[in-house]
């Protein structure tokens, strides 16, 4: 259906009763007229309006009708406007011919007869009137299909999410029931030699020279599962936004040397001692517990990673912000990884070799250095170990 839409036409003399003559013959609903009494007057109209059909006298002073066709059908504005030729020149003129060579569509002898003037003109507005709706529909087409291809892409990325998070939980699902599986088995294995002992009456095993050392391995065990359930309360608090932050006046030398020592018999199990250089108290506001969690992450990480070599934790205060690094030696992390180990379940490739682990250290260290209003980075690269560097600020967020 052709839209309702004004349709403008043009008609050109040089004799004002002609035009006035012409208008009251091509006047109708939702027709807009214009009047020019010479070709330059035309062509100014051309470049400021669009029209469905120019109706043009061929007799006109200075630029002529023919001359005014042809420099309109040169002009890429215009030359698709359709043009209709009215003379009061006799047949032996031969116009008509010059007219459609002109690219007229049609050549009108004076006097005019109203009813087939209407009749011209109706048709050629019509047909501009189908070819806006034609436009019109093709636009509204283009339209439908560019946003059918955004759904497409919104449809197929949605899907390759869904895919993702399936994985996902799929992996999560696996590494849950490794990692807890892991110090269960230590602990059956631990009991059902314990009770085979006894089932023999041998107790030199429970010994109490031995027991420390068997209350430790069971101890270990029990912590690596509580360590995994933490973690994994602590992303499922993340997620529903219920992270409880507790800010409290505390000092951060004092807390990494807590965390230090709380760590160093498991260091001097794997390689030299954590050196810790906090020389100056850094007295600030934070969740306590909460950085000693990040400080505990990174260097269990360390631990994990570090090759058996040093680790290094420095604290300093750095104008309004207190700094926290701690340095490996280990196998290190392609900088194309260092973004992606800071998200949930994500590890690499080397660290899935070296050790077993959910990959959510990293990701709730990040999460509780930001909701301190902090950030944390790393520097590393393959083979050259890893620094993380932890910084915040001396006084919790208003949002805290």
């Amino acid at each position: 259906m052709p839209i309702d839409v004004e349709s403008k036409l043009l008609i050109v003399d040089d004799l004002p009763e002609n035009l006035l003559a012409l208008e009251a013959l091509v006047r109708g609903p939702a027709r807009t007229v214009f009047q020019a009494q010479s070709a330059e007057e035309a062509l100014a109209l051309l470049l400021e309006h669009e029209f469905a059909l120019a109706i043009l006298d061929v007799q006109m002073p200075g630029m002529n009708g023919f001359e005014l066709a042809e420099m309109m059908r040169g002009t890429e504005r215009t030359r698709h406007i359709p043009i209709i030729f009215v003379s009061a020149a006799g047949r032996e003129m031969n116009y008509a011919f010059k007219g459609y060579e002109s690219g007229a569509v049609d050549f009108l002898q004076k006097p005019l007869d109203g009813q087939m003037v209407d009749s011209k003109v109706k048709v050629f507005v019509d047909l501009y009137r189908h070819r806006k709706a034609l436009k019109h529909e093709n636009e509204a087409l283009a339209q439908a299909h560019k946003q059918q291809q955004a759904l497409v892409q919104q449809l197929q990325s949605t899907q390759r999410e869904l895919e993702r998070a399936v994985r996902m939980r799929d992996d999560f699902m696996s590494m849950v029931s490794h990692e807890l599986r892991t110090p269960l088995n230590t602990l059956f294995l631990e009991t059902q030699v314990r009770k085979l002992h006894l089932s023999k009456d041998n107790m030199a095993p429970f010994a109490p020279e031995r027991l420390p050392a068997m209350i430790e391995r069971d101890q270990r065990q029990i912590q690596n599962m509580v360590r995994l359930i933490d973690d994994m309360l602590d992303v499922t608090r993340m997620r529903s936004g219920s992270l409880s932050i507790q800010p409290r006046p505390c000092d951060l030398s004092v807390l990494a040397r807590g965390v230090v020592e709380s760590l160093a018999q498991q260091a001097e199990a794997v390689g030299p001692p954590i050196v810790l250089d906090a020389p100056l108290p850094v007295p600030g506001v934070w969740d306590e517990f909460r950085i000693e969690q990040v400080l505990t992450n990174l260097l269990t990480n360390a631990l994990r990673y570090g090759g058996g070599k040093a680790i290094e934790v420095e604290v300093r205060q750095i104008g309004a912000l207190a700094q926290m690094t701690v340095r490996d030696q280990g196998i290190g992390i392609a900088a194309a990884d260092h973004a992606r180990i800071f998200e949930q379940f994500e590890r690499t490739d080397d660290s899935r070799r070296h050790a077993p682990g959910l990959g959510l250290g990293l990701f709730i260290a990040r999460q509780i250095v930001r909701s301190h209003g902090g950030e944390i980075d790393i520097e590393s690269a393959p083979g050259e170990g890893a620094m993380f560097r932890v910084r915040l600020p001396m006084q919790p967020p208003p949002a805290v």
